[in-house]
């Protein structure tokens, strides 16, 4: 789950950038459960390593990104890790030999919560429910994503919000069609 103003603009400008791909990392005080970015005496991306046992930074790897069209030619080049599984540490870790991956660290504002066990659920769910009971916005609204970057139109907000008329989310989107 991400949350902060700003967040859309620098999607954008991963999405604009052809000539790298993107990772998102966001700090951490537990960075031994996640993947971590390494980084170079200049902050440069060295390697990104899964649940390290002793974390060389506190940035963790969220799970966004935005790769180039090599992507699949590089993902089937990856081997199963001793889990069985396609690793996409290893792509990361093949964009970065290659110097090819931008990682775009979300600081102060932003909010990234895992949502990997029961707990850190139950942990997401209750901020989206303080965010939004208090801000009286919704957090992860398509419709409203679309209406903000000029995708569709109030009116067109108002129709989506018909489909949902009997429940709270057609209320906030006849809301917002309306304001």
């Amino acid at each position: 789950i991400f949350y902060g103003d700003g967040l859309v603009d620098l999607l954008k400008s991963a999405n604009s950038d052809t000539k790298v791909s993107t990772a998102f990392c966001y700090r951490v005080s537990d960075p031994q459960n996640f993947g971590i970015i390494r980084f170079d005496k200049n902050n440069c991306p060295i390697s990104v390593i899964e649940k390290p046992r002793r974390p060389s930074s506190d940035f963790a790897v969220t799970g966004m990104y935005f790769f180039d069209t090599k992507a699949s030619e590089y993902a089937a080049t990856i081997k199963p890790s001793d889990r069985g599984e396609l690793e996409i540490t290893s792509l990361l870790n093949i964009y970065i030999k290659k110097k090819k991956l931008k990682i775009e660290l979300l600081g102060r504002g932003f909010s990234w919560l895992d949502t990997g066990t029961h707990e850190s659920l139950i942990d997401a769910s209750n901020f989206v429910r303080t965010i939004e009971t208090r801000q009286g916005l919704l957090i992860g609204s398509p419709e409203e994503v679309a209406l903000n970057q000029g995708w569709i139109s109030k009116s067109e907000i108002v129709e989506l919000a018909r489909q949902f008329s009997s429940n709270d989310y057609g209320v906030y989107l006849l809301k917002l069609g309306n304001s």
